[in-house]
Parts: C-alpha cells; sequence; structure tokens
C-alpha cells in the first residue's frame, strides 16, 4: 500500500497570491499515481489532492495539519510509503520553519515544519517521504537552535527545493524544482531496469539548479526505494545476459566485419569481407544496445560499427563493470 498527499496552494489573500503550485500539485499526482510501464500500473492508489485556487477552495491550517497527520497516522495496515509533497509558501524565522496555508497572515501562523516531522517520525509506514517546493523548506528535519543537527527516524527522507535560507522560484507556470521532479519521475532519473528511486531524483534535481537555489536532501534509510517503474532504457532480459556476454569483467569480446549487417555493393563484391553472420549480427545488436547506455565501449575506435569493421574488441564500461556485478548475484 502506497499513499500519497499532494497539497498545491495558489490562493494566499493575506501573503501574496501563487501561481504554479496547483499546476505543479496536478503535475506530481499525475506523475505518481500510475507507473510508466506499458501497463501504466496502479502505483499510489488513489492519491488525496488538496488544491487552492481561489476562495472557494481555501485551505486552512486546520485542514492542512489534520490531512498531514492522517497520511502519517499508524493503522493496523503498514504503508509501504507515505508521501507528502506540498507546493506553496513557505516561511521560516528563530524558531523554526513553517508550510502557509490560505489562512495565514503573518507566515509563522502556517503548519510547523517540527510538526511535520513529528507525524513523519512517529509513522509505521516503511519510507516516509516528504517533498516541498516552498522556500525556506530546507529547514525540515532541522533544530531551530541548531541547524547543523538533524532529527530523522528510520525511512525518512526530505527533499526540498531550496535551503532554510533561501528562495524558491517558479518559472513558466511551474516551480523549477518541480518540473525537475517531475521530469525525473518521468523516466530522466530512472536506472537501467527503470526504477526511479529518490536518490536518482535527488542527483537529476542537483545537476540542474544553480547557487541561487540549492535542493536539500535529508535521508536516514537502509536502501533507497522505487517511488516509480518507467519503461527501462534497454530490455531487461538483454541486461541479464550481460555475464554471458562477457563471463569475467574483464573480457573484451573481438569483433569482426561479420558482426556488421549491412553492406553496400562495393562491400559486398569484395571477396575479403566476409558475408553477415547471423548469429554474430544477433549478438552485436545487443552490443550495440549495451553501448547506447553506456555498459560498453569499443576499443581504440569511437563507434561500435567501427570497431567492427576495423575487428577491433569491445569491453565493459565501469558502468557495465558495476550491472555486470549485479547480474551475477542475481539480483536484477
Amino acid at each position: 500500500m502506497r499513499r500519497a498527499l499532494i497539497v498545491g496552494i495558489d490562493h494566499y489573500p493575506h501573503i501574496g497570491h501563487l501561481q504554479g503550485c496547483a499546476n505543479d500539485a496536478h503535475a506530481v499526482h499525475e506523475a505518481i499515481a500510475h507507473h510508466g510501464d506499458v501497463d501504466r500500473e496502479i502505483n499510489f492508489l488513489a492519491p488525496e489532492m488538496l488544491v487552492a485556487t481561489d476562495e472557494a477552495t481555501a485551505i486552512t491550517k486546520r485542514h492542512l495539519k489534520d490531512s498531514v497527520r492522517a497520511l502519517f497516522a499508524n493503522d493496523t495496515e503498514t504503508a509501504e510509503i507515505a508521501l507528502f509533497y506540498f507546493a506553496g509558501h513557505g516561511y521560516v524565522e528563530d524558531t523554526g520553519g513553517f508550510l502557509c496555508a490560505s489562512d495565514s497572515e503573518s507566515g509563522d501562523d502556517g503548519l510547523a515544519l517540527s510538526e511535520v516531522m513529528t507525524f513523519a517520525n512517529s509513522s509505521n509506514a516503511n519510507h516516509k517521504v516528504i517533498m516541498l517546493d516552498s522556500c525556506h523548506g530546507g529547514a525540515a528535519g532541522a533544530r531551530p537552535t541548531e541547524t547543523n543537527m538533524v532529527e530523522l527516524a528510520d525511512g525518512v527522507t526530505v527533499l526540498t527545493a531550496s535551503t532554510a535560507e533561501q528562495r524558491a522560484f517558479e518559472e513558466n507556470g511551474s516551480g523549477l524544482f518541480t518540473g525537475l521532479l517531475v521530469d525525473a519521475l518521468n523516466g530522466a532519473a530512472a536506472n537501467l531496469v527503470g526504477d526511479v528511486t529518490l536518490g536518482g531524483v535527488y542527483a537529476h534535481i542537483d545537476q540542474s539548479l544553480t547557487w541561487s537555489q540549492r535542493p536539500v536532501f535529508k535521508t536516514n534509510v537502509k536502501r533507497f526505494v522505487s517511488l516509480r517503474k518507467t519503461l527501462p532504457p534497454i530490455v531487461v532480459d538483454d541486461l541479464r545476459e550481460l555475464a554471458t556476454h562477457f563471463p569475467r569483467p574483464e573480457h573484451q569480446i573481438q569483433l569482426d566485419p561479420a558482426y556488421e549487417p549491412e553492406r553496400c555493393g562495393c562491400q559486398a563484391a569484395d571477396p575479403s569481407i566476409p558475408p553477415p553472420d547471423p548469429d554474430k549480427t544477433k549478438v552485436f545488436a545487443v552490443l550495440q544496445s549495451y553501448a547506447r547506455v553506456n555498459l560498453v565501449r569499443p576499443v581504440g575506435v569511437k563507434h561500435m560499427w567501427h570497431a567492427a569493421w576495423d575487428s577491433k574488441p569491445c569491453e565493459l564500461t565501469a558502468l557495465g563493470r558495476h550491472y555486470w556485478y549485479l547480474v551475477r548475484k542475481n539480483l536484477i
């Protein structure tokens, strides 16, 4: 069982309306409700949505707090993941950080991040995930008087758009952070078997934000859970054959022109060039798929095609050796 609470607040009559938070909430909902594989299987079952765009849909602090408490509440059926996403105004002062609801008038009357962390830290869910696209979100998990101290229970991860001191920016009707988050969930951060983990999401976002807005990643987990399955960039059955094609991680496969299936007229007429070998061309297609995802590289030339025509070998890259060990340990 996977639970999610997704909040996007644009309506702030007292502290200034926002424009992209509701859009961001809908985009995150679309990204996590179903997996991105061929079958589009259910991922998070019926994520709860709280979106405020006008007075009629305004979200009070009480409603926000009760919803966060309910998300992380302990019950008889332990959730695999409880995920809280918030897009809206954030506020920080010497007593800590706050998530502002529609009825906030000063910022410090919002939902305290310390309360959010208390709900998450006490939850029985296996993985508790907090994602904040708000100014000063990096204050989550930190002690107000000891900002270098972080308190996270087992299984808790916090990913925020900015540090405790920084603003979170919008661009083209969406938060910069959430745009990158959605791209990551849609496959930009997927590994070679199609899993999108929190570590992969953070790495993707971290590479794209400038020093004016730095993401914050805090976690206390033994292993990363997959947030979403997407179409893998390589056929998984082919990936599992990596250790068959390369019996040892240092092994090189000696290529020759018979691996290349295409011939022009002059090449076909040249008796010194062997014709394509069906068994070899089948292997070569798999080797080329490995090369496209940086598992294999040609030795001494730039491209696999040149390696075949020039009778050069190919070998595993450092990433290829990593996946070779995973295959040998039956972890894929």
